[in-house]
């Protein structure tokens, strides 16, 4: 886990960069252009651009090595602010939202090339556990982003915040390329790189071989619906309890969820490094209704206290959730791991983007909490109903097993609660 450590450190550094440029570049396009609509457009080119970069991404990682695709990556990013950074006033806006479409392909492939390669850089049984770091690495590396961008953009100017994002992920592309790691498995190393099935159809085949699988892939999907919801419903119900300090509830609650989200992934992934079991379908359904339920909680009105004391509960089931998730999806072979981080990438991506149009609109009408129920509500009901299927077959499977003669051969493992056929997906409990 030494080498992972440091590929950690990297991580956190280029993602510390990103979470700075988010803020730098969305006030930078507004500022030379002075128009909100122009800025809007730049956010959706960046959103659109993840969400076909998720599926393109998947073949990719799936084709090629990782560790060159995620080094490529950073120093394409780093390239194109460097050239925003030379170029005269005139041609920054086309370079703006040139940079979108960039910034919004290469962070897609890193995320699925990073989160396919872990099983192959760790060890299977440790995966749980990179992930604990991983994901903590990020939400670190989120709140110094977001804390300090107001600072360096103030007190230094646009242009030393790209020069500084620029030199993150140069760090980031150095750490990975010194780094003796292998982030494929060693059959598919031996190969000649060709992906069978990697057109769209590929897809397909996979959601029907996987279907538990395609279930927690549409979960996260309409978990983006209801993050977007509360993401926008946050300012305008902090702006209600407190007019005069409309920042003060929503710095409280990303503080007390970064906090939970942490203390979560750091001990589930400890946990289940230890014990050597990774939950699966059942744990996922039943830490997103109380993730969803915890949100629109933090909607209702309560007192502060207990409104945080909310938002520390989303926080730690929110990393619950993720590190099942991940963790899932990358117990499936290597040659359809790609792949299915890529679909998931675009899921959650148009999830997060639909949501925030959609509740964006709503919110004109309504008061917060029936927006972030109803969107909430949604993962609340198909997690109900991913928990019913998985509690039928359950029962179905133990009253096979109890059919058979004493000593007899178990039959129909295939069609165990939760568990595919191991060569298809891995275990889960």
């Amino acid at each position: 886990m030494g080498h992972f450590r440091l590929l950690v450190i990297g991580n956190g550094v280029s993602a510390y960069g990103s979470y700075l440029n988010m803020v730098a570049l969305n006030v930078f396009i507004y500022h030379v252009t002075g128009s909100a609509l122009t800025a809007g457009l730049f956010m959706a080119v960046r959103l659109l651009t993840n969400v076909a970069a998720g599926l393109i991404s998947g073949r990719l990682v799936s084709r090629y090595d990782r560790k060159r695709l995620m080094v490529g990556a950073d120093l394409t990013q780093a390239l194109a602010l460097l050239l925003l950074l030379i170029a005269p006033g005139g041609a920054r806006v086309a370079l703006l939202f040139a940079l979108a479409v960039v910034t919004g392909a290469c962070s897609t492939l890193s995320q699925v090339a990073l989160r396919s390669s872990v099983p192959e850089i760790v060890g299977a049984d440790h995966r749980a556990r990179a992930n604990g770091l991983l994901v903590t690495g990020r939400s670190l590396a989120m709140i110094a982003g977001f804390a300090s961008s107001g600072v360096v953009v103030a007190r230094f100017g646009y242009s030393t915040a790209f020069a500084l994002d620029a030199a993150t992920f140069v760090v980031s592309a150095g750490i990975l390329f010194l780094l003796p790691v292998r982030t494929r498995a060693a059959a598919a190393e031996e190969g000649d790189g060709a992906d069978e099935g990697a057109g769209p159809s590929a897809y397909r085949v996979l959601l029907r071989t996987a279907p538990l699988l395609a279930v927690m892939v549409a979960v996260r999907a309409v978990d983006g619906l209801g993050s977007s919801s509360h993401n926008v419903a946050l300012p305008i119900y902090s702006d209600s309890l407190d007019p005069a300090h409309p920042a003060t509830f929503v710095s409280q609650f990303w503080a007390t969820w970064a906090l939970g989200n942490i203390v979560a992934q750091q001990l589930c992934g400890r946990l289940m490094n230890k014990s050597g079991r990774t939950p699966g379908e059942r744990a996922f359904a039943v830490g997103s209704c109380v993730m969803s339920a915890a949100f629109i909680l933090v909607f209702t009105g309560l007192p502060t206290v207990p409104a945080v004391a909310a938002a520390l509960v989303a926080g730690m089931a929110d990393g619950f959730t993720e590190i099942v998730y991940v963790s899932r999806l990358q117990a499936a072979p290597d040659e359809q791991r790609g792949r299915l981080f890529g679909l998931s990438a675009s899921a959650e991506n148009t999830g997060f983007g639909l949501g925030m149009i959609v509740s964006a609109a709503l919110l004109d009408h309504f008061a917060p909490l029936p927006v972030v129920a109803f969107f909430h509500g949604l993962a609340i009901v198909l997690c109900a109903a991913l928990l019913a299927v998985l509690f039928r077959r359950g029962g179905t499977y133990a009253r096979r097993r109890a059919g058979q003669p004493a000593g007899g051969p178990a039959q129909d493992t295939g069609g165990a609660p939760g568990r595919e056929a191991p060569t298809a997906e891995g275990h889960s409990t």
